[in-house]
């Protein structure tokens, strides 16, 4: 089909940001920095390779995402501890804070309650920007590998892609079976993983994740949190994922405890204002 006279015009239109963030609260990362000079270690749980754990994390605590033994990437879950309902929307994280997250970023949590869950205190690869391909690392845009994908694509029964990790950590948390643990499992926090948009077709792609032993990413608990971690199938999804074709390694996560008054002041974030009237 020929383009229109006015194509180039049409295409030359500047975006517009769809959410400002000039008024969205800002994280007191002064304050945070201050707590994070002094941590101690609380506990620790080791993801192991194509598999799941999960760990809570108190409000007011942080939690470190360890690579320890070999370049992984992660696929995280976050819940409110409290209340499996109030649990991480990356859509909405990705709308206010874009495609990847790394420091300064919060991760929000779903509707109705729609405020900061989390946030990003430090991260050793936010050296790596983004990359000559529109590449990126901890990405909020990709759902998670999941056995109904690859049995589409591959008449495939894979059971240790992240969506099955995820779901059996869940159920032995909540001590229920499958079913009652898979409605609550949702799209992810992609940790350490390096993604992007191609240019001309605009797909996902991924590459070779530029995490090594020693690297972590270090996210503040805004409320009591339940992390739920999947060493991805994938290892460092250089080539594919759900499948055991890929050399994979553990994941640690690790609660550390703030000194007793470097947190004065802060408080956990209130639900959102909205009164949920919806016009009616």
């Amino acid at each position: 089909m020929n383009p229109p006279k006015d194509a180039d015009a049409r295409r030359a239109v500047p975006p517009v940001i769809c959410y400002p963030t000039d008024t969205l609260p800002a994280a007191d990362m002064a304050l945070y920095q201050t707590a994070r000079d002094r941590l101690t270690p609380l506990s620790r749980v080791t993801v192991a390779p194509r598999d799941a754990a999960v760990i809570k994390v108190p409000a007011g605590h942080f939690l470190r995402i360890h690579s320890v033994d070999g370049p992984q990437v992660g696929d995280l879950n976050l819940f409110n501890a409290n209340d499996l309902s109030e649990r991480f929307y990356s859509g909405k994280t990705r709308a206010l804070h874009g495609t990847h997250v790394t420091t300064g970023d919060r991760l929000w949590s779903s509707f109705p309650t729609l405020r900061p869950m989390a946030t990003v205190t430090h991260d050793t690869l936010d050296w790596y920007g983004m990359d000559a391909f529109g590449g990126s690392v901890h990405d909020v845009i990709g759902t998670r590998c999941d056995p109904y994908t690859g049995n589409l694509l591959s008449d495939a029964q894979y059971h240790h892609c992240c969506h099955s990790n995820l779901t059996r950590a869940l159920a032995g948390h909540m001590g229920q079976g499958l079913d009652a643990a898979e409605p609550l499992v949702h799209d992810v926090l992609n940790v350490f993983m390096c993604t992007g948009f191609t240019r001309d077709t605009g797909q996902y792609f991924m590459k070779a994740s530029p995490v090594r032993p020693g690297d972590y990413i270090e996210l503040f608990a805004e409320i009591d949190l339940l992390a739920v971690l999947s060493a991805c199938p994938g290892g460092d999804c250089s080539a594919e994922h759900s499948s055991d074709a890929a050399a994979c390694y553990p994941l640690d996560m690790e609660v550390l405890r703030p000194q007793d008054g470097t947190l004065d002041g802060w408080v956990p974030p209130v639900v959102n204002g909205y009164d949920r009237s919806h016009g009616v």
